[in-house]
Formats: structure tokens, C-alpha cells, sequence
């Protein structure tokens, strides 16, 4: 089943990515920076290259996904976000991005709680988590997600 890593141009997306990627497993890698996008294509994922404050730009990316890997230090780092004014605007969109496109499970990448969303199965793993990769290879392939957060 797809799954999409937005933020895949930061250095724990990239990582993610690298991870993910294995036979069988279609792995979108959504980016800013055309660059990095074309490392991570020769890697053998599918990129969008696009604003991170577009939620349009994400929810189309994210069309068909079971998963979405939401790397928010894409909200916050030096790149330009032309559709929101703040972090908290930017993953705000994000939510209504992976509703809008029906993705099934969400795994944040976070220190920090995120918003609220509807998708039933929702797990946070902190960026400063020693197995973080481990970790969010584990939830995307996981039958199910029975907790709301997990660290």
C-alpha cells in the first residue's frame, strides 16, 4: 500500500524514505527542493515537488495513500511557505490534505502534539527517538494502529 512522506527534503524525511523503500512498497517522497526530489527518484520513490503550505499540493500527492508520514520540521525549517503564516497554519492543512485524499493512518513526526484529526489510526513518534526509522517502518506495516499516540 503508498505511502507518502511529507517533508521527505528534511534530513529525518530523507531517512525515511531510504527506509521505506524496499520491493513491494510504493513510497512517495513529497519535496520543495527539486534536487533532493531527484535524489530521492533515483532512489526508487515517486516525488511531488511542491509547497508544504499547500494543502491542494499535498491532498493530490496523497491521492490513493494508505499512509502519510507528516515530517513536521518541513513546517517550521528556513524553506517558503506561501500559503500559511505559521507552523500550526501549515499542519493544519496538512490534516485537512490526508483527510481530504482518505488516507487511513497517519504517523507524525513530531515533538510536539498535532492537531486533531478524523483518520481513526494516528501514532506520533518523536524525531529524537533513538528508532525512529524502525519505528515508523513498524506502523506503516502494522495491520493495525489500536493507540492514538505512540512514542
Amino acid at each position: 500500500m503508498p505511502v507518502i512522506v511529507v517533508g521527505a527534503d528534511t534530513p529525518d524525511g530523507r531517512r525515511l524514505v531510504e527506509a521505506l523503500i524496499e520491493p513491494g512498497r510504493e513510497v512517495r517522497a513529497f519535496v520543495s527542493d527539486p534536487s533532493v526530489g531527484a535524489d530521492l527518484k533515483a532512489l526508487g520513490a515517486k516525488v511531488a515537488v511542491g509547497d508544504v503550505s499547500d494543502d491542494s499540493h499535498i491532498e493530490g500527492a496523497s491521492t490513493r495513500c494508505f499512509s502519510a508520514v507528516l515530517v513536521t520540521e518541513a513546517a517550521r525549517d528556513d524553506r517558503e511557505r506561501s500559503f500559511a503564516s505559521d507552523e500550526a497554519e501549515v499542519l493544519t492543512g496538512w490534516v485537512k490534505a490526508v483527510e481530504a485524499s482518505q488516507v487511513q493512518r497517519v504517523i507524525w513526526v513530531s515533538a510536539e502534539d498535532p492537531p486533531p484529526t478524523r483518520i481513526r489510526e494516528v501514532a506520533v513518534v518523536s524525531p529524537d527517538d533513538t528508532e525512529l526509522l524502525q519505528k515508523v517502518v513498524d506502523l506503516d506495516d502494522a495491520q493495525t494502529v489500536d493507540i492514538n499516540f505512540s512514542s
